[in-house]
């Protein structure tokens, strides 16, 4: 009889970095980045992700930057021995799944998830564009904590109300720690903003929202700049009405270099 086939995954990265955005903010995190994604925001600063590349970069020790290249796709077993080596004693807070989009991976991630929690006795953390809710069903047991997007139409070019409210329901439903992040510019509209205050109020006014101000992006196709201070201030009280914790902290990664 055959074995049965093991699921592998696409990367673009394994690396060791200060968070920089959400709950987690200035936290030391193990990230690993996902290939895919099957959204296709405009102010994505991660569009490399959006394919699958040949080989993904591995970072030989933390923080070093000093990356070995491994071929596409990747197994359990070689992704286990990465971490262990990155995993240095009291080094990190947790372990970021990042993207690209993880979800895509969710067969993969039933079965890494239990080993990475074992082998580093670390958090799991998961940053998605929180319109999964099918895929987040299978790892849920295995998370943390969640930071998901809600995708403002204006903004992003996407549009998923239905599926980031049954997302956010789950998480709540579940013990894990959850936040939900809004990238805001100077073309956001207020009526988005307020449509999303009340799809989390819905489920719990005390979950906490982060607005994050884009940071500034241009491509053929994309320009928008970061909206005015008192804007953001207007938006924050709106969203206050009907939410008790909404803050405002733009992407602190890349104003300490951490990109």
């Amino acid at each position: 009889m055959s074995s049965a086939i093991q699921p592998t995954a696409r990367l673009i990265e394994v690396f060791s970095a200060i968070q920089g955005e959400g709950l987690q903010v200035g936290t030391r995190q193990l990230f690993i980045r996902f290939a895919l994604c099957d959204l296709r925001c405009y102010f994505c600063d991660s569009a490399h992700t959006w394919s699958v590349p040949e080989v993904c970069h591995v970072e030989q020790t933390p923080g070093d930057r000093n990356f070995e290249t491994y071929p596409n796709p990747v197994s359990e077993r070689d992704m286990l021995k990465w971490i262990e080596r990155l995993n240095q004693p009291g080094l990190h807070d947790s372990i970021s799944l990042t993207g690209g989009e993880p979800l895509l991976h969710a067969p993969f991630l039933v079965q890494f998830l239990p080993q990475v929690r074992q082998l580093t006795q670390l958090p799991v953390y998961l940053e998605t564009g929180g319109h999964r809710p099918q895929e987040l069903a299978m790892v849920l047991p295995y998370l943390d904590s969640v930071g998901m997007d809600i995708k403002l139409p204006s903004v992003s070019g996407e549009e998923r109300w239905l599926s980031h409210a049954e997302f956010l329901l789950l998480c709540r439903s579940s013990s894990l720690e959850v936040f939900v992040k809004l990238i805001i510019d100077c073309n956001t509209n207020s009526t988005e903003l307020e449509q999303s205050a009340q799809l989390v109020a819905d489920i719990d006014p005390q979950i906490p929202v982060f607005l994050q101000p884009v940071t500034p992006v241009v491509t053929s196709e994309y320009c928008a700049g970061s909206p005015l201070p008192e804007q953001v201030l207007v938006w924050q009280g709106l969203m206050k009405r009907t939410l008790k914790q909404v803050r405002v902290v733009p992407q602190t990664h890349k104003m300490i270099g951490q990109l």
